[in-house]
């Protein structure tokens, strides 16, 4: 009976850990927004022992900060952080798919291609979210089908702190390039070249890289611009 209950305890917790994230993550609970366990205790119907421990949970992942007798809150979006989390998540995503490649099956292929049939939809619909979605099902096959415990929580810790800025992707070229490319991954799937479907899907996570690139260009910039604006101020102050 006590193996049990703690089994249940877990289950809670990974709930309240998957509602927080996908909140913090689609933007729900946006960037500096403060973080109360009782409040969303209620919010979720738990008590609050699990949501305690899914915020330290989050706190591990990057998507929430502390600061002792102070504040709990969703941490601002950090490009930098974004950057170093996505060299490691196209590592790992380019290893499950190397490692998936000889265990595929034709459903697994299947999955795919219907995954991208759905992610091309939603970006000619323009819904961001279904885009989303549709984008991490058709990775997610390799990651099952790899069959490699240690590669998908690599990618479980690592990716929540991407997908606040990967939603921006869904929005650009590089996104719709994405089609053509998961359509050559496939591809290489059939053709059982676990080599070159790893390049592919490695790739294919390059082009986030290029993306948050851009993004720490426009921020280093736009402080440059503040930093200017406040030293003519201060000058004309004096």
């Amino acid at each position: 009976m006590r193996y049990i209950s703690r089994v249940d305890r877990v289950l809670l917790r990974d709930r309240a850990l998957a509602e927080i994230r996908e909140a913090i993550v689609d933007g729900t609970l946006p960037p500096g927004e403060p973080i109360k366990d009782v409040e969303l205790a209620e919010r979720l119907g738990l008590s609050r022992t699990p949501v305690r421990e899914a915020i330290a949970r989050l706190t591990d992942e990057g998507l929430v900060e502390s600061k002792p007798h102070s504040y709990t809150r969703v941490t601002p979006l950090d490009v930098d952080a974004a950057r170093d989390a996505q060299v490691v998540v196209r590592a790992m995503h380019g290893l499950a798919a190397r490692l998936a490649v000889p265990r595929a099956t034709e459903a697994d292929v299947e999955a795919m291609r219907a995954a991208n049939a759905e992610f091309a939809a939603a970006l000619a619909a323009g819904d961001v979210a279904a885009a989303h979605r549709a984008d991490e099902a058709f990775h997610r096959v390799a990651v099952t089908v790899s069959g490699n415990a240690a590669v998908a929580a690599t990618i479980e810790r690592y990716t929540p702190a991407l997908r606040r800025l990967v939603l921006l992707r869904f929005s650009s070229v590089l996104g719709r390039e994405s089609v053509r490319m998961h359509e050559e991954i496939v591809a290489a799937f059939v053709a059982r070249d676990a080599e070159r479907a790893g390049h592919l899907v490695e790739r294919n996570w390059e082009t986030l890289g290029a993306l948050l690139a851009d993004s720490a260009h426009d921020q280093a910039h736009d402080s440059a611009h503040d930093q200017a604006h406040d030293s003519a101020h201060d000058q004309r102050e004096s």
